[in-house]
């Protein structure tokens, strides 16, 4: 090539460039990328022109190409900070929440504690499922920007997905609290204060520092979410229990004796219950401890877990569990589709009893296996009326005369609630007569329902 051609290429590369540039301003960004790929064929300024390229591309929504365009530029400057956070945004925009968060960690080490990084590194992390990270990316941000109210926002947001609401009802239960530590400071007299107690469900610590304060001095409690477990280390240390209590952030399932318990535990202290007992893999957590983190004869707090009910009417629960004309259609096919297990609050709910309190399944955590349970029970019925379900609650026992219930016509402010067990569809019932229930557990849910009518 002479020196007379290339000259002449350069002038048409910036005459393209030159009008690829007045053609983005007017926003006519077909002619524009056109123009502005006719600029990399006399490769003028390539990478310059690649990111006008690829903002312009994916303005008329070929993502693919400005993908192109982007890891172009990628190859050959691989720490471009805008590159990076562009490519990003747009595997974000098609469902490559993975790719997207290489980018933005690429990103942040090229330009640490770039705020935009940080963002959407924060984002990114959400969509990947990574909730944890993404909390910590957005208390980064908000250190570096503490006026940043949208990073707050989303702190308050990511918290609050990965603590359960829960959490602050359950510690303010002063009946519960006051049932769990009498049966904590009992089992410490009677065990000793050097027996090793294990804590499953961390949560605040609360478990932790009651054995504490009843005398114990070797507890080790693990917490599975980093966030509560972080924050159940602080709170035993602001209570002068950091040299007797020892959080883990674990599942108690990867625990190991010799590394995280000294030796195995002759005290299990764990709240893992759910209103309707077993919803948080209850049985298979305490099976786990018998065969590996506890010794024989140890004791167990709870020892067992009642499910208590009665059959209702209720026109307001009738409402969340059935369904069959709306404004003129028949919708009854949606019926089905109903919540199997609907959480009350039992003294803020309307409905007529018409059956007595009923124990309808008892889970005795002592025992080291457990096997699925089905049965029918016949449930006497006291009152007439269109049976909605059974309104089902917890009656626990502790220890030797010490139980908790969170029975409904008298609790209403702790962080157990009732559970309604709806019925495939209502039921009439005559007060004097039998209501077959089928009931038991598959190990992992209670199993309530009305018996299927004998043939």
């Amino acid at each position: 090539m002479t020196i007379e051609t290339s000259e002449l290429a350069l002038a048409e590369a910036r005459k393209s460039l030159s009008e690829a540039m007045k053609f983005h301003s007017q926003g006519k960004l077909e002619d524009a990328e056109e123009h502005y790929r006719r600029v990399l064929d006399y490769h003028y300024r390539v990478s310059d022109v690649l990111p006008l390229l690829a903002g312009v591309a994916a303005l008329r929504g070929r993502l693919e190409a400005a993908l192109i365009y982007w890891n172009d530029l990628l190859a050959m400057k691989p720490n471009h900070v805008v590159g990076l956070l562009e490519k990003g945004g747009i595997l974000l925009k098609i469902g490559d929440a993975k790719g997207a968060v290489e980018c933005f960690e690429k990103a942040l080490h090229a330009s640490p504690q770039n705020p935009v990084a940080l963002n959407n590194l924060a984002v990114a992390l959400v969509q990947a499922n990574r909730q944890n990270e993404a909390l910590e990316a957005f208390r980064t941000l908000a250190s570096i920007q503490p006026e940043n109210v949208l990073a707050q926002h989303q702190i308050r947001r990511l918290t609050t997905r990965i603590v359960p609401f829960w959490h602050i009802p359950m510690l303010n239960d002063v009946r519960r609290n006051d049932a769990f530590e009498a049966a904590i400071a009992k089992v410490v007299r009677e065990r000793g204060t050097a027996a090793p107690v294990l804590d499953i469900g961390a949560g605040s610590g609360l478990l932790s520092m009651m054995a504490a304060r009843a005398g114990a001095t070797n507890i080790v409690t693990c917490e599975a979410v980093p966030l509560i477990a972080e924050t159940a280390g602080r709170i035993v240390t602001r209570n002068g229990f950091g040299n007797s209590v020892t959080v883990v952030n674990k599942m108690s399932t990867e625990l190991a004796v010799g590394l995280d318990l000294e030796t195995r535990a002759d005290i299990l202290v764990s709240e893992i219950l759910s209103s309707d007992l077993l919803a948080e893999d209850v049985l298979n957590t305490f099976e786990d401890a018998h065969a590996r983190l506890l010794n024989e004869g140890a004791t167990v707090i709870p020892r067992s877990a009642t499910a208590v009910g009665c059959v209702v009417e209720s026109e307001v629960l009738s409402k969340y569990a059935f369904v069959d004309d709306v404004s003129g259609f028949d919708v009854s096919e949606f019926a089905p589709l109903a919540a199997n297990r609907l959480p009350i609050h039992g003294t803020m709910t309307d409905w007529k009893r018409l059956s007595p309190d009923i124990e309808l399944q008892t889970i005795d955590l002592t025992r080291a296996k457990h096997r699925e349970e089905i049965r029918v029970i016949e449930i006497p019925v006291i009152s007439d009326g269109i049976a909605a379900g059974i309104v089902q609650w917890m009656k626990i026992d502790l220890a030797d005369g010490i139980e908790f219930e969170n029975h409904p016509d008298d609790y209403s402010d702790g962080g157990w609630l009732q559970v309604l067990h709806p019925f495939a569809k209502p039921v009439a019932v005559k007060a004097g007569s039998l209501l077959r229930i089928v009931a038991g557990h598959d190990r992992s849910s209670l199993i309530l329902m009305a018996a299927p009518l004998a043939s």
